[in-house]
């Protein structure tokens, strides 16, 4: 769509500019003062230029319709795992689907089925997993049980354990808050959400940590140069300041951030960039496509990058999400304050500190023990069996203390029903032989599969190896270890949503059933939320 040209300046329709740094800054709000200057990447980046001409070509957006926009998800079949007895995917630490599932239902409607990312739903939630002890940087556990919506299918758990890191010894962070300030974020669950969540970072920073505010619209600027944390006062006054309106081009504010951030690198401490964003780039570079290549670039600077999605008809949850996967981040969903606490506050470390990169696992089925398998979500982040072994290849990031949860449901030779074999077979091969043969090792071994995974270290280039086994011993989901419980019931819950075909005999009452038997201790209440969560879509659903 073309973009109309900006309206004449004129003193009504100038946005004054606010007290900042002096002969710095660039802020969007009150109390102008006529040598407040700003940067514009349209010209030279160290070259300061008026406030009015950063703010050049601002324009207010028209239309209140839903343009909300989501990837479309066809879901992980099950697997023959005698063909295909490999299964290689990225891990996965986002959180966004949930929040913005629990704002569809909470606002009275069941989400799109393209917004529901199971293996989101699932990680959403912590799981009790134990702490490395080896001197990596995250653990590894490996469970099965009968699978609770097929019993006579099996369900493998794979989970993985952040190491935990105090936040005395997180060390410095070089922070760079990259905030849209355009019109679409003028409403209160927008920018004004996004305030209060950045005073909720800011209270938890010390001397030793930086902050820069960068900010976009039809322009972008600097609206507060990098400040140590002590500075709390002038941090908050900056962020107060801020108000929305206007064109969006977030590709001058992204470049400009990363520049900052580079500027103030703390080499061996948090270099990241946080954008918070509804994600509607719609002037300047406005491509999807062109906008990821503009964070891959700039993921190679050693700067990660979170992602804060806000906003509800205007969401493009499928350019950040993509963002964030390829600036070496992690995106999360804001419906709430109470949602910026538990990302910003309560999991500051993880969200900010990055301990390993490009974390992919590998599993190995044994033909033998396995006749098919389905991977539980994670659509989105599957890879080649040849990318495992291939650093060269992007894949997640795990921050400290984070877990990561991944379900596979096993069909176990000698079932009753194996969907995999409804697939129709290809036709013979005609230049080689397309029959393949259970080797005598697979055969011997009592071995359910094998888990590998790769990773490497945060400033790092090469990869390591981390390797496990697992024997399917006899076990059914009634016996079943609480957290693994409740990560089931919201599987089952995400596929229900999403009405899957692979939803088995689950529904609402016995996912309610499941997770009330693994709510365990539930600290923050997140799991109670869960509960109440799921009687409201079942309501739904009835209505």
């Amino acid at each position: 769509m073309e973009v109309p040209p900006p309206p004449a300046t004129t003193p009504s329709s100038k946005l004054p500019l606010a007290a900042g740094v002096p002969g710095q800054g660039f802020m969007i709000g009150r109390a102008a003062k006529s040598s407040s200057v700003g940067y514009a990447l349209n010209k030279t980046l160290t070259q300061p230029v008026s406030g009015e001409e950063a703010l050049r070509g601002i324009r207010e957006p028209s239309g209140d319709f839903n343009t909300a926009s989501y990837d479309h998800i066809g879901e992980n079949p099950f697997v023959d795992a005698k063909g295909n007895p490999l299964s290689t995917f990225s891990i996965d630490v986002d959180t966004a689907s949930y929040s913005n599932v629990r704002r569809f239902i909470n606002e009275g409607s069941l989400p799109p089925k393209d917004a529901v990312r199971v293996e989101e739903l699932i990680n959403y939630f912590t799981y009790d997993y134990p702490q490395p002890s080896d001197g990596r940087p995250f653990a590894v556990h490996l469970d099965v049980t009968s699978c609770p919506w097929e019993t006579s299918h099996r369900l493998v758990r794979i989970g993985l354990k952040g190491k935990e890191i105090a936040t005395d010894k997180r060390g410095p962070s070089n922070l760079v808050f990259l905030l849209d300030v355009s019109g679409s974020m003028t409403p209160p669950e927008r920018l004004p959400l996004v305030k209060q969540a950045m005073r909720l970072l800011v209270e938890k920073l010390t001397e030793n940590d930086r902050v820069a505010i960068v900010v976009y619209a039809g322009a972008s600027g600097l609206a507060l140069p990098s400040t140590t944390g002590d500075q709390k006062e002038h941090i908050l006054e900056a962020l107060e300041n801020l108000q929305a309106g206007g064109s969006t081009n977030g590709a001058e504010g992204i470049q400009l951030a990363y520049k900052i951030a580079a500027d103030n690198f703390i080499k061996g401490g948090v270099n990241r960039v946080i954008l918070a964003t509804d994600g509607d780039f719609n002037v300047g570079v406005t491509s999807q496509g062109d906008l990821i290549r503009l964070i891959e670039e700039k993921a190679k600077s050693g700067v990660f990058l979170s992602v804060l999605g806000v906003g509800t008809d205007n969401l493009k949850d499928s350019t950040m999400q993509k963002l964030a996967d390829k600036g070496n981040g992690n995106y999360a969903y804001l419906d709430s304050l109470d949602e910026a606490r538990k990302v910003l506050v309560q999991q500051m470390n993880g969200t900010l500190v990055t301990i390993a990169k490009d974390v992919k696992i590998q599993v190995e089925f044994n033909p033998a023990r396995v006749a098919s398998y389905r991977l539980i979500g994670y659509e989105k982040r599957m890879l080649r069996k040849e990318d495992f072994n291939n650093d060269k290849v992007d894949a997640g990031e795990i921050g400290a203390g984070h877990t990561v949860t991944a379900l596979y449901e096993v069909v176990p030779v000698g079932a009753a029903a194996n969907p995999a074999a409804s697939v129709p077979p290809v036709d013979p091969l005609k230049y080689s032989s397309n029959e393949r043969s259970t080797s005598a090792q697979s055969t011997s071994s009592s071995e359910m599969l094998t888990v590998k995974l790769r990773y490497k270290k945060p400033d790092g280039d090469r990869s390591e190896l981390v390797e496990r086994a697992v024997t399917d011993a006899p076990g059914n989901f009634e016996n079943a270890p609480a957290d693994l419980k409740f990560a089931a019931a919201v599987a089952e819950f995400g596929m229900i949503l999403r009405d899957s075909e692979y939803k088995g005999n689950g529904t609402f009452a016995t996912v309610l059933e499941w997770a009330e038997e693994g709510k365990g201790t539930d600290a923050n209440g997140y799991r109670s939320g869960f509960i109440e969560l799921v009687r409201k879509a079942q309501a739904l659903k009835r209505g």
